[in-house]
């Protein structure tokens, strides 16, 4: 499923379904965070060229109910990332 940006990159809706729910914890309030959170990252890494069908994103939430942005990269992609990451590390005197 792709965002509403339209970006291209791929995106799951939430799995209800998926974990163990504790009566009280605003899961769906961590979900929303981390959907931004996931529509931000693809954005981004639109703009620095990634090819968005090598990325797939998927916005869920922790047992805290805290927002969790799950990624999966194929590996030309996360090549690519690695890529951007050791520029940008450069740039800002991180090279290691």
């Amino acid at each position: 499923m792709c965002g509403p940006e339209g970006d291209g990159f791929e995106r799951e809706a939430a799995d209800l379904e998926a974990g163990i729910w504790v009566r009280g914890v605003d899961y769906l309030s961590g979900w929303r965070d981390a959907r931004e959170a996931a529509a931000e990252l693809g954005g981004a890494l639109r703009l620095v060229g990634v090819e968005a069908a090598g990325v797939r994103l998927r916005a869920a939430s922790g047992a805290d109910g805290g927002g969790v942005v799950r990624v999966e990269l194929s590996v030309a992609a996360a090549r690519e990332v690695a890529v951007l990451a050791r520029v940008a590390a450069a740039r800002l005197g991180r090279a290691g």
